[in-house]
C-alpha cells in the first residue's frame, strides 16, 4: 500500500478538525456516547476525503537522456504548410 501524500494527510486532517466542530456545534450534545459518535463519523469522513484525493501521476524519466531524431522526421516537421491547406485567401 503506497504511503499517503502531504495533500492527502492535509485534507484529511483538515476534514476531521473541521467537522468534528461543525458537528459537535450544530447538535450541541454533552454526552459521552453522542462525543464519540461525532468523533468516529468526522475519522471516517476524513479518511474517505484522503482516500479521494487523486494521486499524482508517475513520471517516467530517461536516463539516457532524448533519442536522437532522424534527419527525415525533422525535415518533415520543417516544410512550410501550402495555403489551401490553411483556409486563407490570402499569400504570406
Amino acid at each position: 500500500m503506497p504511503r499517503p501524500t502531504a495533500a492527502q494527510l492535509a485534507y484529511g486532517s483538515c476534514t476531521v478538525i473541521f467537522s468534528t466542530l461543525a458537528m459537535l456545534l450544530l447538535s450541541q450534545t454533552s454526552s459521552g456516547l453522542g462525543i464519540a459518535i461525532i468523533a468516529v463519523s468526522a475519522l471516517a469522513l476524513g479518511l474517505l476525503v484522503a482516500m479521494t484525493v487523486p494521486l499524482p501521476k508517475s513520471r517516467v524519466v530517461a536516463v539516457g537522456g532524448p533519442a536522437p531524431a532522424k534527419a527525415e522526421e525533422s525535415a518533415k516537421a520543417e516544410e512550410p504548410v501550402p495555403v489551401a491547406a490553411t483556409g486563407s485567401s490570402t499569400a504570406a
